[in-house]
């Protein structure tokens, strides 16, 4: 009697899983049913609004549904966050995560993981960070620069965003791994002041977006060392990678991805990636993202979800190591 009952509990625990998974599959059949929406952390113009507008404008040819973007900035994007986490699991309400979406749990110990909380769906693209210096500074290289840092590191200052900003872990993983100790001078004002004290000659390095420094460079006002990513940036295609200069291993890229709320079937999360990946191959799509100064990316949800581990260990590990007096 008892393996008998035991062999009913199987059986019916076995049906209920089918119902479910036919249930799901009949889900994602039929989806999307209504126009989608794309929650974004920061206000219109920001790099992540023009790259979920144009991306999402290309998706929706394939969708056959509408893509909105609704913009909710503040908390460093971590209120959009929170709302998609809430939203129904059904894929009408997307996340457009930025590298912010790992920093600011990392430096706040919130306990909030993005690819825990969150069904990722595929990394759209990077806005790259690049080193650049002010003119003074006697070092023609990555290699000279470093060897000035070690022998007078007083003449040299990093600006900043504020601390745990993109602009300044980008600096605190450069004397990491260079093993250097220039000092940080954080504009809690954002980084339009830190780039005018600059081209002043008040501060005289910076990491910052490559899109808003590269005419300063093409100019002669600054001078550029290396782009902070695994790859070179396509608006300054000549500057090369801190690897490429002789610095193993580092990225500092702004990253831009796309998720879903966590129990968004699996169908509809491979339905989406399929539909941004065929956006980010578009030349049109592409030709006006190198213009915006952001490189498309693309890949899987699970190369996605591997991304995001490994940024938030990485940047975790590095605010333990740092704090706002350096």
């Amino acid at each position: 009697m008892f393996s008998r009952c035991l062999k009913m509990s199987a059986l019916c625990a076995g049906v209920a899983m089918l119902s479910v998974a036919g249930s799901a599959f009949a889900m994602a059949q039929s989806w999307p049913a209504q126009p989608i929406k794309i929650v974004i952390g920061f206000g219109p113009g920001s790099a992540a609004d023009i790259l979920a507008r144009l991306v999402g404008k290309r998706m929706e040819s394939s969708l056959g549904q509408p893509i909105v973007v609704e913009n909710r900035p503040g908390n460093s994007s971590m209120i959009a966050a929170e709302t998609v986490t809430r939203a129904p699991a059904d894929g009408y309400m997307l996340f457009m995560a930025t590298i912010a979406n790992t920093l600011n749990p990392a430096e706040t110990k919130s306990g909030f993981d993005l690819g825990k909380e969150m069904a990722p769906i595929t990394l759209l693209g990077v806005v790259p960070n690049v080193l650049v210096a002010h003119p003074s500074v006697p070092a023609n290289n990555l290699q000279e620069l470093i060897a000035l840092a070690k022998s007078k590191p007083e003449g040299l200052t990093f600006g900043s965003s504020g601390y745990a900003t993109a602009s300044y872990m980008a600096a605190e993983l450069f004397n990491a791994k260079a093993g250097t100790h220039i000092p940080m001078v954080p504009y809690q004002g954002g980084s339009n002041q830190a780039v005018s004290d600059l081209l002043a000659g008040r501060i005289t390095l910076m990491f910052n977006v490559a899109a808003t420094l590269a005419p300063q460079v093409e100019a002669g006002r600054l001078k550029a060392f290396a782009v902070a990513q695994a790859k070179r940036a396509s608006i300054m295609p000549d500057v090369p990678t801190l690897a490429e200069a002789g610095m193993a291993g580092y990225d500092a890229g702004i990253w831009i991805g796309l998720l879903a709320p966590k129990a968004t079937p699996q169908a509809i999360v491979e339905k989406l990636s399929t539909a941004a990946n065929a956006a980010l191959n578009d030349a049109e799509v592409r030709a006006a993202l190198k213009v915006q100064g952001t490189d498309p990316v693309g890949g899987t949800p699970r190369e996605f979800a591997d991304f995001i581990r490994a940024d938030i260990e990485k940047w975790t590990a590095m605010l333990a190591s740092s704090s706002p007096a350096k």
